[in-house]
C-alpha cells in the first residue's frame, strides 16, 4: 500500500472503491488481521493487529470475495460450525442460526445442502454465518460480485437492515451504485493509494459529468486505439499532480457510468478502450454521447 490513511466510526458503512489490482483486497486483509502491515500505524477495536490478532478477529465478520461454504453440508450445519470456531455454546448458536436464517430469508432452505442454492442465496448465507459471533465490525469484499441485479438487491436490503442496527460496516466493491446505496463515507483508491474521500454524494457531484463520450473500433483499428488512449490518460496522469485529476482518472478507471469519462474529463469512455480479441470490438466505428440515464441529447438551438 502507498500511505493511506483513514478512520472509521463505529456504526457507519465505510465502503473502498476502485479497480480490480487498486488495493481494496490487500487492505481488507490488513483490517482482518490476516496480513501483518509493514509500515505505518494499524489499529482496531482500540487493538494492535498484530500483537493482539486473535483477539481482534473474534469481534470481526468477514464476507470474502469467494464464497467458502461447506457444500457437503446443509445450511443450517454451515452455521452451526462456524460458531464452534469462536468457542460458542451449542444453545446459543442453534438460537442465532435460526435468528440469522430468518434474517437472510432462508429459513426454508435450512435443511437443504449448500451445493444446491442460487449464487445470491449462498451469498446471503456467507453473510449470515459472518454474523454468528455477533461481530463488532463486520467487513465485506466485493459482497455482490457476480450476483444478478435481483439477487445484489436483495443482498443490499440485508446490508442496509444491518446499518439500521448500527453495525458497522467495512466494505470494498467496483460499483459506485452500490457505494451510494450502502456507504455514509468512502475512499477511490487506485494504484494503492487513495486518491479521493467523501460521501457517495459529494464524489459523484464533484467528479461525474453529465455526458459520456463511447468510442467504438472496427478490429484492425482496436489495438492501435487502445494503445493510443491508454498513453494519453497517463500522460495526463503525470502532467497533473492536482489530487482532482487524479482521483478523476481513477474514478473512470473504476467507473465509466459515473465517474470522469465525459467530454473533456480525465477518465476513459463509459465503453472504455476494448482489449484486443474482445468480441466488443466487432462493432461499426462510431462516437455517441449520451446522458447519464442513456439517452441521447436535446440538440442545441
Amino acid at each position: 500500500m502507498n500511505g493511506i490513511d483513514f478512520d472509521l466510526y463505529q456504526g457507519e458503512a465505510f465502503g473502498f472503491l476502485g479497480p480490480n489490482g487498486a488495493g481494496k483486497s490487500s487492505t481488507m486483509r490488513m483490517l482482518g488481521c490476516v496480513s501483518p502491515p509493514t509500515q505505518g500505524d494499524l489499529t482496531i477495536l482500540g487493538g494492535d493487529p498484530v500483537r493482539d490478532g486473535a483477539a481482534i478477529r473474534a469481534r470481526l465478520g468477514v464476507v470474502p470475495q469467494e464464497d467458502t461454504l461447506d457444500n457437503e453440508l446443509t445450511v443450517r450445519e454451515n452455521l452451526l460450525v462456524y460458531g464452534r470456531y469462536f468457542g460458542l455454546k451449542r444453545k446459543l448458536i442453534a438460537e442465532r442460526t435460526d435468528q440469522l436464517l430468518d434474517f437472510v430469508q432462508l429459513t426454508e432452505r435450512a435443511d437443504d445442502q449448500v451445493d444446491q442454492l442460487s449464487g445470491g442465496m449462498k451469498r446471503r448465507l456467507t453473510i449470515a454465518r459472518s454474523l454468528i459471533n455477533d461481530p463488532d465490525i463486520l467487513i465485506l469484499d466485493e459482497p455482490t460480485t457476480g450476483l444478478d441485479p435481483r439477487a445484489r438487491h436483495v443482498v443490499w436490503d440485508r446490508l442496509f437492515r444491518l446499518k439500521q442496527r448500527g453495525v458497522t460496516l467495512i466494505l470494498t466493491t467496483h460499483y459506485m451504485d452500490e457505494a451510494e446505496q450502502l456507504c455514509d463515507r468512502l475512499v477511490v483508491m487506485d494504484h494503492a493509494a487513495i486518491v479521493a474521500e467523501g460521501t457517495p454524494r459529494e464524489l459523484i457531484a464533484r467528479y461525474s459529468t453529465p455526458e459520456v463520450i463511447e468510442l467504438r473500433f472496427t478490429p484492425g483499428e482496436q489495438e492501435e486505439a487502445f494503445k493510443k488512449i491508454k498513453s494519453l490518460l497517463e500522460e495526463r496522469s503525470r502532467a497533473s499532480s492536482a489530487p482532482d485529476t487524479m482521483a478523476d482518472l481513477a474514478i473512470g478507471r473504476a467507473l465509466g457510468g459515473y465517474g470522469g469519462g465525459g467530454a473533456g474529463g480525465a477518465g476513459p469512455p463509459c465503453g472504455k478502450a476494448v482489449p484486443p480479441g474482445d468480441s466488443r470490438a466487432d462493432c461499426r466505428p462510431h462516437t455517441s454521447l449520451r446522458d447519464r440515464r442513456g439517452r441521447a441529447p436535446h440538440p442545441r438551438p
